[in-house]
């Protein structure tokens, strides 16, 4: 995880000369110029590999409805902005998807340019920043650069001093100078086959996908996402805090949680380039996988939600009725059969819900109708995007649509977000909603987004949590609600949403018969709450840091048998647990010590860990530990399955019964 430690080196020395005096390290060493001549080759390569036609004219859309001619290859997001008096872009979004200023676009497209009123801007401004912090505090500073990253408040950077402090005053001056020398910042994405400077990266951070590596001046680090075409752009620094940090604690909290070390840690899944971006889930993954879905299940149960299956490959036909192959058909994988029929694996469901709605007359008495889908879905992702479990190509939602009338909307919202609830407070997370409103340009008539704008504002008020508006940022079919979820390491996530639909219903023709025999438009709504099931276990690992709570750990119950004559009665022990579902398995290991059993069940972190002696086996006991070390003492082995019995259905977070 300490990626900088072997990525970084200084800035620029030939620009910042005011450095120099401060400086204790102001040579670039041969290992730097190695790994410059490397980045420089690496790129050089990508770049020939990856040519657009330049000869071939494209057209942009922007989002106020003008058009503009341009040059595929040649034409960039930065350019369309100059020419059409766009001010203060700092990124844009080309078909969907986040482009950097200064990358050429590539065919016809939709293009929105971001300011810093948006997070997409601020987010790009803030990682830029980080690109100029780590390298004053580097190569000014002579510090030793651990993790950095944003969050929703800004940039940090973590950090290792030799000797001495910093002072906040200084590091801002250094700042704003380095970035006023307008370093151009250039990006790579580098594959594990880029084996020599792959050697240069912590292996857990490839673990067969590929990372976006970028240069500013002489530095080199790793992002996850758009940089601003160089540093000049940024004007203010503002340091909140300083404090180094330890490495131990360092490596413990970054690299110690990180989701994929404890999938390969635990046997949890893998990923392999037969499959780029699709999860291999070994069977430990696959019972978190399998309960966190009947997690949702369950509240579907209790909250009148119906379950549906539908197909995974569609013909063209469909996409292009919802607008879809228009807008998003590059993110689609395509297959044509043997005539000229061209079909798409499904990258969502809703499509596919607005035909089953249509296939009969539905009187209103019926509504509100909703159908929850856990259908795979296929998104043809960017190889450089891909990252563990966070950004996959193949994967499943707890993805539910909603048909309502108007009348019932705002009881439909509430209860969504009441879902929410419910299911992050039992994994200890705190959240905020945030309000998106109508972007420009948007589809429907004004009245329409301002009633459903009042609607889900009246929600939130109900609702009674702690929500913000976010102007503009609505989908273009609707407004939504997005929340923004905390773990236990102030890391912030968007999982849940909530967004209305005025279009889909349109494009379908979709109706239902009211209380007045008059045809009438439901009102669509798109919700999940888990969101990506497959990025909720990223997130769940690294909250819980790979100490699974009982209720959704892989690896439950360890029966240790003392002796031979005891594995027997530690059979049947695993049998009864086994008949309860849980996760339980037997140490039968002949040879190893005691205190080794117990030591190697703890770092596979199983919960519990049950002791069978002479002794438990003649009062039909158990001796129990938990996985920290904690001993329970000795008890009835109906009882304990009873407690744990408990303590699994509630979904409790504790230890100890």
């Amino acid at each position: 995880m300490v990626l900088s430690l072997l990525l970084r080196t200084h800035v620029c020395r030939t620009s910042l000369h005011t450095f120099r005096s401060h400086r204790r390290y102001n040579q670039v060493s041969s290992a730097v110029c190695e790994r410059l001549r490397l980045f420089e080759s690496f790129r050089e390569v990508q770049s020939n590999g990856e040519e657009v036609a330049t000869d071939r004219p494209l057209t942009v859309r922007l989002a106020d409805g003008r058009t503009l001619e341009g040059a595929a290859g040649v034409t960039t997001p930065l350019v369309v902005a100059q020419r059409a008096r766009v001010k203060g872009p700092l990124v844009s979004r080309v078909n969907g998807v986040l482009w950097d200023l200064v990358r050429p676009l590539e065919a016809d497209c939709e293009l929105e340019l971001l300011g810093f009123d948006t997070i997409e801007g601020k987010q790009t401004a803030w990682r830029t920043a980080v690109c100029v912090l780590g390298g004053v505090l580097e190569g000014a500073f002579g510090a030793v650069l651990c993790r950095e990253g944003v969050s929703e408040h800004g940039l940090y950077c973590d950090h290792l001093l030799d000797t001495g402090c910093l002072s906040l005053s200084d590091v801002e001056e250094r700042c704003k100078e380095a970035a006023a020398c307008k370093l151009p910042l250039s990006t790579l994405q580098l594959r594990p086959d880029n084996s020599p400077l792959r050697l240069q990266l912590v292996e857990e951070q490839m673990d067969g996908q590929t990372l976006t590596v970028y240069r500013c001046g002489d530095s080199l680090g790793v992002c996850d996402g758009p940089l601003l075409p160089n540093t000049g752009i940024l004007k203010v620094f503002k340091m909140l805090q300083l404090s180094p940090i330890t490495l131990a604690n360092q490596r413990q909290s970054s690299g110690g949680r990180d989701h994929r070390r404890i999938g390969k840690d635990q046997e949890l899944f893998f990923f392999d380039d037969v499959s780029p971006g699709s999860c291999f889930f070994l069977p430990k993954g696959a019972h978190i996988y399998n309960t966190l879905t009947d997690f949702i299940k369950s509240e579907y149960r209790r909250r009148g939600f119906d379950e549906v299956v539908t197909p995974t490959l569609y013909s063209t036909a469909l996409w292009e009725r919802s607008g879809h192959w228009e807008h998003y058909s590059e993110n689609m994988f395509t297959v044509v059969s043997k005539g000229t029929q061209t079909y798409s694996l499904k990258p969502m469901n809703c499509p596919a819900h607005c035909l089953m709605f249509e296939q009969r007359v539905r009187s209103w008495r019926e509504l509100p109708l909703r159908w929850a889908d856990f259908g795979a879905l296929h998104r043809n992702e960017p190889s450089g995007a891909l990252g563990g479990l966070t950004r996959v190509r193949r994967f499943c939602q707890d993805d539910a649509h909603i048909f309502c009338t108007p009348e019932q909307l705002e009881e439909e919202m509430v209860a969504c977000l009441e879902f929410v609830r419910c299911v992050y407070r039992v994994f200890g997370f705190s959240f905020h909603c945030m309000l998106s409103t109508r972007p420009t340009p948007c589809l429907g008539e004004p009245q329409l987004w301002d009633t459903a704008e009042q609607q889900l504002q009246s929600s939130l008020e109900q609702f009674g949590e702690r929500w913000e508006l976010n102007p503009g940022d609505g989908a273009f079919y609707g407004p939504k609600i997005d929340i923004q979820i905390k773990d236990a390491v102030g890391r912030q996530h968007q999982c849940a949403t909530i967004q209305l639909d005025f279009q889909l219903p349109i494009r379908f023709g979709l109706q239902y018969v009211g209380s007045d025999e008059q045809t009438h438009r439901p009102v669509m709504v798109h919700r999940a709450v888990l969101g990506s099931l497959e990025r909720m276990i990223a997130i769940l690992a690294e909250n819980f840091a790979g100490k699974w709570p009982l209720w959704l750990s892989p690896a439950q119950v360890m029966v240790i048998p003392i002796g031979g004559s005891c594995e027997p009665y530690a059979k049947q022990v695993v049998q009864r647990f086994h008949e309860a579902g849980f996760m339980a398995k037997l140490n039968d290991e002949h040879g190893g010590t005691f205190n080794r059993k117990i030591r190697s069940a703890q770092l596979a972190q199983y919960n519990y860990i049950l002791v069978v002696g002479e002794r438990e086996c003649a009062s039909g006991t158990v001796s129990v530990r938990t996985r920290g070390g904690k001993q329970l003492g000795s008890r009835p082995t109906e009882e304990v399955l009873s407690s744990l019995t408990v303590l699994r259905d509630t979904r409790s977070n504790h230890e100890d019964f």
